[in-house]
């Protein structure tokens, strides 16, 4: 349940001005029935202003009388009729403590150099930089190009492993991949196959008779002396 703002000081306006119990007060504001007991009792070691839940909008008139005919009711907070609205977090820059802002640009080196399927967007969101800052490292523009060094962004804690390796995946999943059809389609063709340079014609082939060969062998030895 919700508490009220000030919850000792409402708690302290209810004992002075309702015939709630201690148990009722202690539930509403989210105290000790115990420290309830001590502030009726003017024991409590702080000294406490009371605050009117009624003026704040936490509780009403007609709450408040329902429950003190009702020991065991239990107090609800009035809602407010202004709602405030929720700080929206999604989009917002990394924060980078400003002993670590230095080391931006040689984690960005790192990342240019070892990932460069990472886009600008998504290196700025790892490290926490701006487009600029990484299009001027990446072009080597930046003014400072000569001292930077590529250091792994993790290892300068600017981002955690998950990040960096969630971060390479999605990337790498944005790569058309080849099939193996297109692989079987580029593979070389056997020497059989292969186109022959133009002009060039096969050199002809000598065919052999053994009979011939056999009487050619003869007659040299014959003409021996």
């Amino acid at each position: 349940m919700t508490k009220p703002l000030m919850p000792k000081a409402t708690a302290m306006w209810l004992i002075n001005e309702t015939t709630l119990t201690f148990e009722q007060i202690a539930t509403f504001c989210g105290l000790h029935p115990l420290e309830i007991k001590a502030m009726a009792d003017d024991a409590h070691p702080e000294k406490i202003t009371p605050l009117d839940p009624v003026m704040m909008g936490q509780l009403t008139r007609e709450e408040i009388a329902a429950a003190e005919k009702d020991p065991n009711k239990r107090l609800v907070m009035n809602k407010s009729a202004v709602e405030m609205p929720s700080a929206a977090t999604k989009g917002r820059q990394r924060y980078t403590p400003v002993s670590r802002r230095q080391d931006r640009p040689d984690a960005i080196a790192w990342l240019v150099r070892n990932h460069p399927e990472l886009t600008d967007a998504e290196i700025g969101k790892l490290v926490g930089t701006t487009k600029s800052t990484i299009q001027a490292i990446r072009n080597r523009s930046h003014w400072n190009i000569t001292n930077i060094k590529p250091v792994d962004p993790v290892t300068l804690s600017l981002c955690s492993q998950l990040e960096l390796d969630l971060a390479v995946e999605k990337a790498a999943a944005r790569k058309p991949r080849v099939t193996l059809a297109e692989v079987k389609g580029s593979t070389l063709k056997p020497a059989s196959e292969a186109v022959k340079p133009e002009g060039e014609e096969d050199a002809p082939q000598m065919k052999y008779d053994p009979a011939s060969v056999f009487a050619s062998f003869q007659r040299a030895r014959s003409d021996k002396p």
